[in-house]
């Protein structure tokens, strides 16, 4: 398999519904990086661990829905790819 754009898109991909995935209660809280973890008081730069916590929850909530779109777009492409190959 060659190093294509579209392997790395669709490796980028894998990695955005690996992260839309993780269920906080399950997984994160256990690892230890739950929501109630981690609060800094006002005015305190959060740590790496909030922000990381922070940007999986809005990766969550954002691509959730807009993950399957892609994934059937790449379905099609590969059928019709397959069929005129």
């Amino acid at each position: 398999m060659a190093f294509t754009l579209y392997s790395l898109l669709q490796a980028a991909l894998l990695i955005v519904n690996a992260v839309a995935v993780l269920h906080e209660e399950r997984f994160l809280r256990h690892v230890g990086w739950g929501s109630d973890q981690g609060i800094g008081g006002f005015g305190e730069e959060p740590g790496i661990k909030a922000q990381l916590t922070n940007l999986i929850r809005s990766v969550r909530t954002v691509m959730r829905g807009k993950v399957t779109i892609f994934y059937l777009n790449i379905i099609a492409c590969k059928v019709l790819f397959l069929c005129f190959n």
